[in-house]
């Protein structure tokens, strides 16, 4: 425990050293990674300095909401009117893609680069989320609304159910249900029927607050939280960071060595080629450029000399 003012001062700049090299380290090993992406609590001025120090620029702002058992009661009362939702498959995996790339501003769905394959669960990944669910005592459910006349999927819907009342050894924290909630931009009158279905989802589980987030760029989403007494437990800010290793040039593909003159021949100067210019004189005779008179017959009357020229 250090204390005073100084003491305190160089603890900082020895962790803002430390951080900067560990974070140096990761990105001049892992060269597979093209972004890097971080949250970082908005309190937390020293991780902040840090991150913006290493190049992290801010992306977005992200909020997490609680709703309360009480409330979440509350919404299961009311029946949601979503005709057309459906289970989700791999099969769906083009119609999540587009919810989720148009939901998303150009900055973020440029960072983040997600493609079909993303929304797709493998054999491999699929046993794994089992494993994990029986381990966590935990179980997953998802969901996704479609729109008949354009063929797209306008919502969806991940809620993470918890089973077990007390805190799990690798985290502190008290368990929770957790959400994730997707909506098109056009169709905003979703939130609160999703918020409705979300809520008949964890009936019959443990009464345990539900949990979900909301970014800076989604203010109708804010609105339908705080309409249904949500509490705002978290504030974190969205950085990112893009690496971009340079290649050494080997000399095999230098430009010093491409033979551009063998390559662009057809752009080499060329010569231009006379061409045959007629003049008029005195009516109808004509000289041509080219037609020069013989030299040898003088004495011939026919014979003009070149305009301008001594006769």
């Amino acid at each position: 425990m250090l204390g005073g003012g100084a003491a305190s001062g160089d603890q900082l700049s020895l962790a803002a050293d430390v951080g900067s090299q560990l974070l140096r380290h990761c990105m001049e090993t892992i060269w597979e990674a093209r972004t890097w992406v971080s949250e970082v609590d908005v309190s937390d001025e020293a991780t902040l300095a840090l991150y913006r120090h290493s190049g992290f620029q801010p992306l977005a702002q992200l909020t997490y909401w609680q709703i309360a058992p009480e409330q979440i009661r509350e919404l299961a009362g009311r029946s949601p009117k979503l005709p057309n939702l459906m289970p989700v498959s791999n099969a769906d995996a083009p119609l999540l893609y587009q919810l989720d790339t148009v939901s998303m501003p150009p900055l973020l769905r440029q960072v983040f680069d997600r493609h079909v394959q993303d929304f797709r669960t493998g054999l491999t990944r699929s046993l794994a989320q089992n494993l994990n669910r029986q381990l966590s005592k935990a179980d997953t459910i998802s969901a996704y609304v479609f729109e008949p006349q354009r063929k797209a999927a306008i919502g969806f819907v991940k809620v993470t159910r918890s089973r077990s009342t007390s805190p799990s050894s690798e985290s502190a924290t008290p368990p929770c249900h957790i959400a994730e909630l997707t909506v098109h931009p056009a169709y905003t009158w979703l939130y609160p029927e999703l918020l409705s279905y979300m809520a008949t989802l964890v009936e019959g589980y443990p009464d345990l607050p539900l949990q979900l987030v909301s970014a800076d760029y989604q203010p109708e989403r804010e609105q339908c939280f705080e309409q249904v007494q949500a509490e705002r437990i978290e504030h974190r800010l969205l950085l990112s960071r893009s690496v971009w290793h340079k290649l050494r040039e080997t000399r095999g593909v230098s430009f010093e060595n491409l033979q551009i003159a063998e390559m662009l021949q057809g752009l080499q100067k060329r010569q231009p080629l006379p061409g045959r210019i007629s003049l008029e004189i005195n009516g109808d005779a004509r000289w041509d450029r080219w037609d020069y008179p013989d030299l040898c017959n003088f004495q011939d009357n026919s014979y003009r000399p070149w305009p301008g020229s001594q006769s």
